[in-house]
């Protein structure tokens, strides 16, 4: 790759790209709550909020200090995340806590770049992301579903038109935003039944000493927060 080559991927990368209209930004927006709110397109979208889920698992395991072993996705959208280090502490607790905070997280800083007109660079962070995320996956399952997603990325970010690669960009930044907070009232709901003793809000209620419904409530904040904040600067308000 030469000089020229290089420079013209850094310019593109670092550019600011042109926003859509505001209406395509809207219509971005309603089909990911359509995905969103649709049961059985949300069966299928929500493998993406669960690679997100478990991604933040991981990420910051290894950034408080903890081995991280691999990852895990299955066929009905849920996830396992394993890392070594003491089984208490701060840094489990900042793992517990990361995975059902990650896709709106993901889905606020998403939509500070695109505030900011950085379409191309988001989509390329999202791909480097997911090819990241792909070395730790330790069975077949999960590997084609984060490759079929990573593939997504790559052919809208290098063969789409600007136009459409906006569009994409928002309505990925949507869903998240959107898809962090549909699994916390699912999970809300599992727990009104008895279901899901081990959840991440239980685990941290063990950890912590604080009650599983405190840290449900946590959740809902960040998820609520997320779309608040986010939902206004995609609509520039």
């Amino acid at each position: 790759m030469d000089s020229t080559t290089t420079a013209g991927i850094w310019d593109r990368l670092t550019g600011i790209q042109t926003e859509p209209d505001w209406r395509l930004v809207v219509a971005a927006g309603l089909v990911a709550l359509a995905v969103v709110a649709v049961r059985p397109v949300w069966r299928v979208a929500r493998n993406a909020v669960t690679i997100a889920h478990e991604g933040g698992h991981g990420l910051i395991a290894l950034l408080s200090g903890r081995r991280l072993d691999g990852i895990t996705l299955h066929s009905d959208t849920s996830g396992v995340t394993v890392s070594r280090g003491k089984p208490y502490g701060l840094g489990m607790i900042l793992t517990a806590a990361a995975g059902y905070t990650a896709p709106s997280l993901l889905g606020l800083g998403g939509a500070v770049l695109l505030s900011a007109h950085r379409i191309t660079l988001l989509l390329w962070l999202a791909t480097a992301l997911l090819a990241v995320m792909l070395i730790m996956i330790r069975n077949a399952y999960g590997v084609l579903t984060v490759v079929l997603t990573g593939a997504v990325f790559v052919l809208v970010s290098w063969f789409a038109p600007s136009e459409v690669q906006a569009v994409f960009a928002y309505a990925v930044v949507w869903f998240l935003l959107l898809g962090g907070v549909r699994p916390v009232f699912e999970l809300q709901a599992k727990r009104r039944h008895g279901g899901a003793p081990d959840s991440d809000a239980d685990q941290l209620g063990r950890l912590t000493h604080v009650h599983p419904v405190v840290w449900l409530l946590f959740f809902h904040v960040v998820a609520l927060s997320s779309l608040v904040g986010g939902g206004t600067r995609l609509l520039g308000l």
